[in-house]
């Protein structure tokens, strides 16, 4: 890019009162706004726009009403900066449900080329959504969504999990203070993990919401419209076929009439709590061994053999100089060379093995850290995926 650019993001901010009730979401604005003020871009946004209220399970007229009001507010800003000063790009991550097709047109006669992020497409959809047919651009970190988008005819940039890393952090850690660890919040995919795992001898800490106290749902399921009329659990099932398939809720149904009985293990012996930023970053630059695991829950996927797709920590760990050790998935080669800048596991006995051999060896942990951020900070910033964005899109 020759000189900064002005860029109106929309990213799931919201008025800085308590979260809303969803997934972890504000880490977002913060990753992107800083990488923008980083590169020198000037950052725009809307204030009053509660973006992150459209992601509640909101009844359709309350859900059009936040769209309009939203938007309106969005637009009248977009049209004062524009006037002032051309702006030179639309930027948001967005759901389906908090696209309004109107005002993305407007933006198009505004002249701004309109970019959108989303990063749980193989988690969310069976197909891209219509809602996103209306974008010039669409940054899709998964190799496994490539297709997807491919298939609905859609410009597609396969680029990073947007991350930015304080100054602070990006270079290795002068000293290793904790075991291996693995932060994040229990899922029962994870516990199957982790259970097989710490059976086969792994040495290594749990740190995040639900490890201690043994819930193992915390944050997979969105908040859900109220099942309490018989519409309202219809509605809710077809909702689940439309997005999932008649096959995953025939799945959920014999998963209910014969449940898998989980691994009973006590992760609180192996668990810790997360105590704020600061800890999160410590525990990925300063543990022997920093561990990444991509499967995820999902009704298309059998509990035994779930789906995988690289997720943001495969860019946070390495970027903050982590001895990282994460999941095999498709596309992890291209981000990186398995071996010389992360090592990867497929199953618990790799995970194991390969984290006794890293504990085992601190020359080749050290090559590691260095070798793997030089590469994601070379080559997976946002402000190198803005790059390619704008030379994409001719915004010069």
């Amino acid at each position: 890019m020759s000189r900064p650019l002005r860029i109106f993001l929309v990213c799931q901010q919201d008025l800085g009162g308590p979260p809303h009730p969803v997934p972890a979401y504000r880490f977002w604005r913060g990753y992107f706004a800083s990488a923008l003020r980083d590169a020198g871009h000037e950052l725009l946004e809307a204030p009053g726009c509660d973006w992150a209220a459209g992601l509640l399970p909101l009844a359709r007229p309350d859900l059009a009403a936040w769209r309009d009001a939203t938007w309106t507010r969005a637009l009248e800003r977009l049209r004062v900066e524009h006037a002032r000063r051309p702006v030179d790009l639309f930027l948001s991550y967005l759901y389906p449900k908090q696209v309004h097709p109107g005002a993305l047109a407007e933006i198009r006669r505004l002249g701004l080329p309109r970019v959108n992020f989303f990063c749980d497409n193989v988690r969310e959809f069976r197909r891209i959504p219509h809602e996103f047919t209306p974008f010039d651009l669409h940054w899709v970190p998964e190799f496994k969504a490539l297709p997807l988008y491919r298939s609905a005819g859609l410009p597609v940039l396969h680029a990073p999990m947007p991350c930015w890393v304080a100054p602070d952090y990006r270079t290795p850690p002068d000293r290793e203070r904790t075991p291996a660890a693995f932060v994040g919040t229990r899922d029962h995919t994870r516990s199957e993990l982790f259970a097989h795992a710490f059976a086969l001898g792994l040495d290594a800490r749990l740190w995040g919401r639900g490890w201690r106290d043994g819930d193992s749902a915390l944050d997979e399921a969105r908040p859900t419209p109220s099942t309490a009329t018989t519409s309202g659990l219809l509605a809710n099932q077809l909702d689940f076929i439309r997005r999932h398939g008649t096959a995953a809720l025939l799945r959920k149904v014999a998963d209910k009439l014969r449940p898998v009985r989980p691994l009973a293990f006590n992760f609180g012996l192996h668990a810790g709590d997360l105590a704020d930023d600061h800890t999160y970053w410590a525990l990925l630059r300063e543990s022997i061994v920093c561990l990444g695991v991509n499967r995820y829950p999902s009704p298309r996927h059998s509990p035994t053999r779930p789906d995988t797709y690289s997720r943001l920590r495969d860019v946070e760990a390495p970027m903050a100089g982590a001895c990282y050790l994460t999941e095999w998935t498709e596309g992890l080669d291209a981000l990186y060379e398995p071996g010389v800048e992360i090592e990867t596991y497929r199953d618990a006995a790799e995970l194991v093995e390969k984290t006794r051999a890293l504990a085992a060896d601190p020359a080749r942990r050290a090559r590691l850290r260095a070798a793997g951020q030089r590469r994601a900070i070379a080559d997976h910033s946002i402000t190198r995926t803005l790059a390619r964005i704008a030379a994409k899109l001719g915004v010069s």
